[in-house]
């Protein structure tokens, strides 16, 4: 896939999930040492909308550790838990570092613009405890495939190495974990 390709599908997979803040504006840095850290437009905006969304993820496996007694599945998302606390630390380090602008950005997306992951919350809430696993494991897939779709997009398109790879990392477990999901689901 081009570069202006994938740009594109993130910029089309954002406005997919209804986000609205705009990436800070810092110049593509060239290859080399330098490109391992420097954070372009493309780079924040994705930092911007991972961290929103791991903390929609966070909000969905805290309510989930509330509500089931699986063991398995509290094993998973006691897990995706450690790992996205771990990885949203992460991003807020880099949009930091990015600079104010990169960190604006982030501070001004619109998490209400989330219907999606808003939506999936409510149901998990409502679930009755005959259903909180069915529904759990939905709403979590479903959330999960988004954020597999947005990294492997950011792979394609991003210009930070550091970024790239995290997201790589990110589509890897996220496309793992819907897999377990489904799994467990299945059972």
């Amino acid at each position: 896939m081009s570069r202006p390709l994938a740009a594109a599908l993130v910029a089309v997979l954002l406005a997919g999930a209804g986000c609205t803040g705009q990436p800070a504006r810092t110049a593509a840095t060239p290859p080399g040492p330098a490109a391992e850290t420097a954070t372009s437009g493309i780079d924040a905006l994705f930092l911007a909308m991972m961290v929103a969304h791991t903390e929609q993820t966070l909000e969905i496996v805290g309510v989930g550790l509330d509500r089931t007694a699986d063991p398995g599945i509290r094993t998973l998302i006691a897990a995706v838990q450690a790992t996205e606390t771990d990885e949203l630390a992460t991003m807020r380090g880099w949009l930091r570092e990015a600079g104010p602008s990169a960190v604006a950005a982030a501070e001004r997306h619109d998490h209400s613009g989330h219907s999606d992951a808003a939506a999936g919350l409510a149901r998990l809430r409502a679930a009755p405890p005959g259903d909180t696993d069915r529904v759990l494991l939905d709403v979590l897939a479903a959330h999960q495939r988004t954020a597999a779709k947005l990294a492997g997009a950011q792979v394609q398109a991003g210009t930070s190495t550091r970024v790239r790879d995290l997201a790589g990392r990110i589509e890897r477990s996220r496309t793992a974990e819907v897999a377990l999901l489904t799994k467990l689901r299945a059972r």
